[in-house]
Order: structure tokens, then sequence, then C-alpha cells
């Protein structure tokens, strides 16, 4: 079996086992989804989901965020941790859209990446989730997963992300995303997988062939 075979047994089985599986941070239009995405580096969704009604009833639009003090950003994210380099961010990106996007969140990866703070996860994730194109988002439970399943060696996230979409379908690709997040917190954790409960466990070169592989803490 070549990996394209085996990625879409993968997708079968988790569509299968997380057939809702979206993208948990709660927003209402591309620029809210920009700024939780940015505010949930190295927080959890679930904080950031307390944070953002009251960070977006207070600056309801990018001109807000871009005539906002920054001092009263940080207050409103503080317990996100990386405050003042997220208020930071969140302001500098909201001038550079207004300026350069005509106050537009942009749809392409160059114009997203050159946006502050914005790096190929977040304008992934905003490319699939908001504009609809293929995207391949790169977090800690996709690098786990995958290298569990035998699809790479890698801890580089951009090669990672280069591998995966020369095996994912791009129409199954924003999908298979969310669903591995969904499988990474409920079955395949970082030092106890569940391997037993796992529905990918017969394509799994972690359970099925060396679990000492593993050890590399990728």
């Amino acid at each position: 079996m070549d990996n394209k075979e085996k990625i879409l047994l993968c997708i079968e089985k988790l569509k299968s086992e997380y057939p809702n599986s979206k993208c948990s941070l709660t927003y209402n239009s591309p620029l809210e989804m920009l700024i939780a995405t940015r505010l949930s580096a190295q927080c959890t969704d679930l904080r950031v989901n307390e944070v953002t009604p009251t960070l977006f009833a207070k600056f309801p639009d990018a001109h807000a965020f871009a005539n906002a003090d920054i001092c009263e950003v940080e207050k409103c994210i503080y317990t996100c941790g990386l405050y003042k380099t997220k208020a930071r961010d969140i302001v500098e990106m909201c001038k550079k859209i207004i300026n350069e996007f005509d106050g537009k969140v942009p749809d392409t990866m160059e114009k997203l990446t050159s946006l502050p703070g914005v790096g190929r996860k977040t304008a992934n994730l905003v490319l699939g989730d908001i504009y609809g194109k293929p995207a391949i988002v790169v977090d800690t439970h996709f690098i786990r997963i995958t290298h569990r399943l035998g699809f790479h060696n890698s801890k580089d996230a951009v090669t990672i992300e280069k591998i995966m979409r020369n095996i994912v379908p791009e129409d199954e690709s924003n999908s298979f995303c969310h669903r591995i997040v969904s499988h990474g917190r409920a079955i395949c954790n970082a030092k106890k997988p569940k391997c037993d409960l796992c529905c990918l466990k017969e394509f799994c070169t972690y359970f099925n062939i060396d679990k000492n592989f593993s050890k590399q803490k990728i």
C-alpha cells in the first residue's frame, strides 16, 4: 500500500469517527477568525473563546483595532499568554489590512503571511475555513499523528505541509486537518495514546511496527 492509498483509508476512517469535526474557535467574520487564531498560539481554544467576545465587542472591526491603544488590547487578551506580542501583532495586522488590502482579510498565502504574526499554519486555516481553498494546517497534533502513521519523519512544519499536500486530496484537505486535531485530542495524545481505541491503528506505524520510533518527540 502506498501513501496515497493509505491516506484515503485514513480519511474514510476519520470521517466515520468525527463526521462533524470543525475548527473549535468561535468567530463571526474572517477578521475575527484571523485574530482568534493568532491568540490561540500557545493557548487553548477554550481560553481564546472565553476572551474574544469581550475583545470583539470592544473592537468590532479592523479600523477599531488599528486605532486602538495597545494597552487596552493587552488588557482584553491578558489571559491568553504572550499578550504583549499578540496585542502588537493584532493592531499592526489590522493597520496593514486597512492600508494594503482595502480592509479585507486577504485570500492568498503570500498576502496572509505578510501580515504581522501570521505564519503558514494560521494562513492555511484562514484559506481553508474562510475561503474554501485547499489547506494543510500543520499544528502539533498534525505533526505527531501523521508521523505516527508513517507519512513522514520530519519535525519541520513546512516540509510536512509539502509532503502531505502531495498525498491528501485537495477537496479533503481542510476537513482532514480538523479531524486529525479531534483525533489527537480524543485518542492519539502525545504521552499516552489510546491505541486500542484508535480507528487508525491498522494503518499506524507506531502501533504496528515500532513504538520506540516515536521517542524522537515529534
